[in-house]
Order: structure tokens, then C-alpha cells, then sequence
């Protein structure tokens, strides 16, 4: 690799244009990103800094520091996409910044500009890292868990465990539990391997590092308690964390092999790196950090194939120790076609998307999806075509024309930030996203009162009305929004506003 040199400025502009640029490009989306800002925006108004709202009935999903990071953003930007993601893009380029500092402290520099690279491009984290969810926080406390509790073990310094409790506590302020299951497991499966099970007792209840560690997280969930009573115990710690587990929530459910195909996916456009590195397990016996870090991947991999919940960023969480991983198997041979084809097939997909969507249409059941399919032709137009056509060519120049590897890992790094953060997303939020940001504006500026919202759940419509909506049975005279196949529910209505798969009415007689 030729880049060292500038690896910090290099990285440094994948990460403003992957993680902060894009962010006002495209509406909130839904269901997520419209709850958490929703539950943001009610808290600014509420003015109840502890407990959270969505549509006005109590929220238990997640603890509080992500709204508290995104109520601070929007009272310095107001409220709107950008604001309501900087926090996570924020999060994101420390969680970058994490892997480079703590890779090339122990590995070296050209390992820690390549696994902070596949980190920064790959498509979930690309896609997560900015959105205005609890996620990136996440990731960025647990992988900052997971390096100090590593740098403790080598060193056996206080000052890193203290700073893992630390960043423990601040994880289970921002979704709970896991930022303690993951390292604490993790790391006893670790130390005991290697015969120290003593010195993992020890570190665990370092009587000093428990104080830090309550400190920080215990002051909320006791405010909450006190607050909320049972009705917190029981929507938070049963049903958002033991439940996720032993059941299937929300229909989120799968196989054993579910997060198969989310890695292959997840990873691109570097999944030929891990595969290569999840292949070479038997290599990492003898290498402390290399065996710290597949154990970390394979616990979170294993541990959520046997959950009962199954969503696609749960496998996140062992992301990093894997991004480090597969950045050690760049500098072996490696055929120009596995750098380059996976990427190329996924523009030629997504150059063809409407068309694969239409030709499905008829084995959809979805009503509100074969809508949208009808609209997409419209929406994915010439222009999005122009524009992956020329990623396309670039890539087809990248393969035949470039020979240096170093030359090629950025063109297709970039190639991947340019389909997913300026071609894909915003093509796909126009679709579905942008007619909810539109009726709702249109019900702002026009002062309707009392909108139910019927059969379906878009809480980003609330963030830009600025207001609660009910979800009731419409009676005449009522503002409804809705999906495009439930017009036929009512008998006589005003259309108000309609575009793609939504619709706002008003009933009539």
C-alpha cells in the first residue's frame, strides 16, 4: 500500500462525505428514525427530561442519552434531518477514529487506515453510522469497551479499566444491558482460554471501576424507577431486553442463519476480506489479539443467531473486531475480480432495481408496496440510471485499466460512498419517505387539528407536523393520513394531498 502518508487526511474525507454530508439529503425514515426523533421532539416540547414519548404514550425502547445528545443538536440547528443525525455521524467518526488509534497502536498504520476504511465504507455502517438511532452510540462505547479492556490485559494498567467502566456505563445509558453482556462475556471466554480466570474475577469487580460504572449509568434508571414505577421494569427490562431474546418481537424473526446473508451483504464491498478472515480462525490460537478479536466477532455473531429477535444491525456489534481482522489479509494475493465484481453487481442490481421490483410485483401481498413499485419507474428515473451507469463504468475502469491495489481499494471505497449515500438513499427516501414529509408539512402550514393517523405508523409525520396525531376509527369531517389501499375503507373524501404509496383526506358524509 502507497497511501500512508496521507492515511489520517484520506480518512478523514471518506468520513465527511460518508457520515456528514449526506445528512440532510433524504427524510427521516420510518419506523425507526421517525420514533427516535418523534420521542426527541416531544421531549423538546415536554420538557420532561427523564422519561420519553412517542405519539404521547410512554416509550421504553432505549434509554435516555441518545435523546439527550439529539435534544442538544436540535436546540443548536433546529429541527430538521441534519440535527436529528449529527449525533450518530458524530458517534460514527469516533467510533472511525477508535479502530485507527487503537489498530496502529498495536498492529501498525497500514492496518489501521484499512480496517478503519472497511469500517467507514462498508454498506451497514454506512448506513447506520447516520442515522438517527441509538446505534452508533452504541457501537462506539462497546468498541471502546472492548480496546481498553484489551490494552488493561496486556498492560494491566488501572487507568484502561477505568475507562472501560467508564464507557460501560455510558453504553447502558444508551441501549441497556448488551454494553454489559458483550464485553463481560467476551472477555471471560478470553482470559480463561488463556488461564486467567483469577485476573478476570479481579477486573470485573474492581470495587473502583463499579463505582465509575454507577456513577455514570445508575442515576438515570433510578430517576426512571421513580418516575414509572413497575411499568419500567416491565417495558424496558422485559419486554425490550429479555423478551428480544426469548421470543420474536415485532415479527422480527429468522433462522440460525440469518445473519449469513447480513454479512455477506453488510459487509460489501470488502466481504472477500472476511470471509478470508473468518477463515482463518485456526491461525489466531496463539496470537493474544487476533483470538481477542474472533471471539468478540463469533460471540455476537452466535449469540443473536439464537436470539429470538432477529434485526440486521444486531450483528453490528462484532463488526469492528472483524474490520481489523480482514484488514490483515489485504496485502495477500488477491484476484482484482473479488476487489471489484461484488461492488459491480450491486450497482448492476441497483441499476435495474424498479425493473426487479416490477417483475416481482405479483408475488408481493403488500398492498402499499405494489403501490410503490408503481411509482418507482417515476422515482428511480433517468437521472439515478445516469449516474450508476457511470459508478458502473468507473468500476469497469478500475478493473481493466488500474493495476496498483491501493488504487483500486479507494476507487471502489469511493464507489461504494458516492451508490449508497448519493444515489441509492436519497433515490429510495423520495419513494417512500418524502410524501409523509410532505403531507405533514402541508397539515402544518394549513393548521389541521386532530389528524388520525389510520393503519399505519409513520411517526416521522409528527416530527414535521410538529404535533401528535390519534390513531382511531375516522368519523366524517375527520383529517386522515393513510396508505393509498386503505382509500377504499372510506366511502366519501376530500383529497387533501397524495403522491406514491400516501394519502391525507378528509371523510366526508
Amino acid at each position: 500500500m502507497t497511501v500512508q502518508r496521507y492515511a489520517v487526511p484520506i480518512l478523514l474525507l471518506f468520513i465527511l462525505v460518508a457520515f456528514f454530508l449526506p445528512l440532510p439529503l433524504a427524510p427521516l425514515f420510518d419506523l425507526d428514525e421517525g420514533a427516535f426523533s418523534e420521542a426527541t421532539r416531544e421531549m423538546l416540547v415536554g420538557g420532561d427530561y427523564i422519561t420519553t414519548y412517542l405519539n404521547g404514550e410512554l416509550r421504553f425502547d432505549k434509554p435516555i442519552l441518545i435523546y439527550w445528545f439529539q435534544l442538544l443538536s436540535v436546540k443548536l440547528f433546529g429541527l430538521n434531518e441534519f440535527a436529528l443525525r449529527l449525533p450518530s455521524a458524530i458517534a460514527g467518526a469516533l467510533w472511525a477514529g477508535a479502530i485507527y488509534w487503537f489498530v496502529k497502536r498495536l498492529i501498525d498504520s497500514q492496518t489501521a487506515f484499512l480496517a478503519t476504511l472497511f469500517m467507514v465504507v462498508s454498506l451497514q455502517i454506512n448506513t447506520i453510522a447516520k442515522a438517527a438511532i441509538a446505534d452508533a452510540l452504541l457501537n462506539l462505547f462497546i468498541v471502546l469497551t472492548m480496546f481498553l479492556l484489551y490494552l488493561y490485559y496486556i498492560h494491566r494498567e488501572n487507568r484502561y479499566l477505568y475507562g472501560a467502566f467508564l464507557a460501560v456505563g455510558l453504553g447502558v445509558l444508551t441501549k441497556g444491558p448488551v454494553a454489559i453482556m458483550i464485553p463481560v462475556i467476551v472477555t471471560l471466554i478470553f482470559f480463561t482460554l488463556r488461564g486467567d480466570f483469577k485476573g478476570w474475577l479481579k477486573m470485573v469487580f474492581n470495587p473502583i471501576g463499579i463505582l465509575i460504572f454507577a456513577a455514570v449509568a445508575l442515576p438515570w434508571y433510578i430517576a426512571e424507577y421513580m418516575a414509572q414505577g413497575q411499568a419500567f421494569i416491565d417495558g424496558f427490562f422485559l419486554k425490550h431486553n429479555v423478551s428480544r431474546f426469548s421470543s420474536a418481537m415485532e415479527t422480527h424473526g429468522g433462522s440460525v442463519f440469518y445473519f449469513i446473508p447480513v454479512l455477506i451483504i453488510g459487509f460489501l464491498p470488502f466481504t472477500y476480506f472476511a470471509v478470508r478472515a473468518i477463515g482463518g480462525v485456526r491461525s489466531y490460537i496463539q496470537d493474544d489479539l487476533k483470538l481477542y478479536l474472533f471471539i468478540w466477532f463469533a460471540f455476537v455473531f452466535l449469540f443473536f443467531s439464537f436470539s429470538g429477535t432477529k434485526l440486521p444491525h444486531y450483528v453490528i456489534y462484532g463488526y469492528t473486531p472483524l474490520f481489523i481482522l480482514a484488514a490483515s489479509y489485504v496485502e495477500k494475493e488477491v484476484s482484482r475480480g473479488w476487489l471489484i465484481y461484488p461492488i459491480l453487481f450491486l450497482s448492476i442490481v441497483l441499476l435495474f432495481f424498479p425493473d426487479i421490483a416490477t417483475q416481482l410485483q405479483s408475488h408481493i401481498k403488500d398492498q402499499l408496496a405494489v403501490v410503490l413499485i408503481e411509482s418507482a419507474y417515476e422515482i428511480f428515473d433517468l437521472n439515478y440510471r445516469l449516474m450508476l451507469l457511470g459508478v458502473i463504468l468507473f468500476l469497469l475502469f478500475l478493473r481493466f485499466k488500474i493495476t496498483t491495489k491501493a488504487s483500486i481499494l479507494l476507487g471502489v471505497a469511493a464507489s461504494m460512498v458516492v451508490i449508497v449515500n448519493y444515489i441509492f438513499i436519497p433515490t429510495y427516501g423520495k419513494l417512500m419517505q418524502q410524501p409523509i414529509k410532505e403531507a405533514a408539512l402541508l397539515a402544518k402550514k394549513e393548521g389541521y387539528q386532530d389528524i388520525i393517523m389510520y393503519k399505519v405508523n409513520t411517526p416521522s409525520f409528527n416530527v414535521y407536523y410538529e404535533g401528535l396525531v390519534r390513531k382511531d376509527q375516522p368519523q366524517s369531517g375527520d383529517i386522515v393520513l393513510t396508505k393509498v389501499p386503505k382509500l377504499t375503507d372510506f366511502g366519501h373524501y376530500d383529497t387533501l394531498y397524495q403522491n406514491n404509496g400516501f394519502a391525507l383526506i378528509k371523510v366526508k358524509d
